[in-house]
């Protein structure tokens, strides 16, 4: 798994517009994706946590609170973290299902299991195993940070909601379940090797999609 540079972004759009038409109308429409940079692994996964299952508001919210509890630079030190009871990550908004899997990830960092260069040298499924050993972490969570803090070109997250609310509208995909994944994985593979691009096209496009 390596990441793709800034050059070959052009070359991925241009794979993209002739693998799909329907794709390259949502580049056109679109507003222009950069890669992301490379971010600290250990801090990413742990405000995934913190996103699960609420808003995008309601996260960035709790997650301001969570910093406060670790002044002066708000940077939640694994060893600093573990010394947090329930109670201190309560006042911040945290269940304490989400505090024990935050205890799990700052417990797999002082392990040195949160390595950039050696987690980026790891093949996906690779990656993905080595990630859900954390409690809480699961593949949808490792295929966010393979496309994010990592910026690896080849990712499709078939089980996201965005993903596939998306592709039901452009496609206009009758199936359910397993089926739609199906298709969904059908349709992916010509996007090959840059189906990361392509997924964060189909979000953005649902920022231009009127409401159901």
């Amino acid at each position: 798994m390596t990441s793709f540079p800034l050059s070959h972004h052009p070359d991925a759009l241009q794979h993209l517009r002739a693998a799909d038409p329907v794709l390259a109308a949502l580049i056109d429409r679109g507003r222009p994706i950069e890669p992301a940079a490379h971010e600290d692994l250990y801090l990413a996964l742990l405000r995934a946590i913190v996103g699960q299952q609420i808003s995008t508001k309601a996260a960035a919210a709790i997650w301001r609170k969570v910093q406060a509890l670790f002044p002066p630079d708000g940077y939640p030190e694994p060893a600093a973290l573990l010394l947090l009871t329930d109670e201190d990550l309560r006042a911040a908004g945290i269940s304490r299902q989400k505090a024990g899997y935050l205890r799990a990830i700052a417990e797999f960092a002082q392990r040195d299991q949160l390595d950039h260069a050696h987690l980026s040298q790891l093949s996906d499924d690779e990656f993905t195993r080595h990630l859900t050993q954390i409690k809480g972490v699961g593949r949808w969570t490792a295929q966010m940070l393979q496309m994010f803090p990592l910026n690896q070109p080849d990712v499709f997250p078939e089980g996201d909601l965005g993903i596939q609310n998306a592709m039901r509208r452009h496609y206009n995909l009758p199936e359910t379940g397993r089926a739609l994944l199906k298709r969904m994985t059908e349709l992916a593979e010509p996007w090959r090797p840059y189906r990361t691009l392509a997924s964060k096209y189909l979000w953005q496009s649902l920022d231009n999609l009127p409401a159901e």
